[in-house]
């Protein structure tokens, strides 16, 4: 009753940002990602323990924390359909925490995929993926690799709310995603709280969603198309406008940075000299870049001369898979 988990991060090209049901984790509009290789999160799960243990990257989990693990397991046990006893958990990660890089993302992904095997339950993507979606919005995005579009669904229970791939990770082989980490702390506010701010008091929130459900088709169609140009201007159009419902909310949040913005507007003068470099950004103050390829190891100096500690070059990651080596 032992399950080990490998899950990538996902950043989203168009955006999640706000939830209409906070305790099935709902969210207003659909949204699209792509899942990075090679930063992941390895999880491993036991049940049968002689008590329920939780420990997150190094440190032993308490409060919230905790109980946002322990209340998966408990849907995996209800899945199951027996008694389980108590689990155990441990999980790590290779690139930092709450820092806007959907570390929250990969930990819940193989968390579900591991809950679920070490309770002997069947490989089920669509499951994997709905759980997963208990534990944090994006991380129903995780489940798979490559292009993973979340549905927003219309149902009150949120069966029909989870993610299916669009292209698998081979499908773009070129695309790269440069991780500029600007900033290796905490964020003050968590994304949670961030779009529930934004939810109840932006007055451009309306209108927000609606902008981003439409987006969704429009990136799938340059995705398929492999437009790299047009993608981008997608990306940081999309990603302006959600900053934008936390600027306007009250109190305003900002995610950014100095160096972020010094950054996202140097990629400017780059695509006047030619260097195909666009953004995004999710709630942290650490831009992604997306770029090819063949001008990925441009992006990462100009990065760095903008003021990045440190920056982590990925591609196209692939679907969370169960390993045979466990952490404990």
């Amino acid at each position: 009753m032992k399950a080990t988990v490998r899950a990538h991060p996902n950043i989203a090209l168009v955006k999640y940002w706000g939830k209409r049901d906070e305790a099935l984790i709902l969210p207003h509009q659909s949204s699209l990602s792509l899942t990075l290789a090679p930063i992941h999160v390895t999880t491993t799960v036991e049940f049968g323990a002689g008590s329920d243990q939780v420990e997150l990257h190094g440190h032993v989990a308490k409060g919230s924390e905790r109980d946002r693990v322990l209340r998966l397991l408990d849907a995996v046990r209800v899945q199951a359909g027996r008694d389980l006893g108590p689990a155990k958990v441990v999980s790590r990660g290779d690139f930092p925490m709450a820092a806007g890089l959907a570390s929250s993302a990969a930990g819940f992904a193989a968390l579900a995929v591991a809950g679920r095997a070490a309770a002997g339950l069947p490989s089920d993507t669509r499951a994997s993926s709905i759980l997963a979606r208990r534990g944090s919005g994006s991380a129903c995005r995780s489940v798979q690799g490559g292009f993973c579009e979340w549905m927003r669904g219309e149902r009150e229970d949120g069966e029909d709310s989870y993610a299916v791939q669009r292209f698998d990770a081979g499908h773009w082989s070129d695309l790269r995603m440069v991780v500029a980490i600007v900033d290796r702390g905490e964020k003050e506010v968590k994304s949670r709280d961030g779009m529930k701010g934004a939810v109840e008091t932006s007055p451009y929130y309306a209108a927000w969603v609606k902008d981003a459900e439409a987006e969704v088709p429009r990136a799938r169609e340059l995705i398929a198309k492999k437009d790299l140009e047009a993608l981008g201007e997608l990306c940081e159009r999309n990603a302006w406008r959600m900053h934008s419902t936390s600027l306007a909310a009250d109190p305003p949040l900002c995610y950014l940075s100095p160096a972020t913005l010094g950054l996202i507007q140097n990629l400017r003068e780059q695509r006047k000299k030619g260097v195909p470099v666009w953004f995004t950004l999710d709630a942290g103050p650490n831009p992604v870049l997306l770029t090819d390829a063949a001008h990925e190891v441009t992006a990462e100096a100009v990065a760095r001369a903008c003021g990045a500690v440190d920056v982590v070059r990925c591609v196209p990651g692939g679907d969370a898979t169960l390993l045979t080596e466990h952490l404990f």
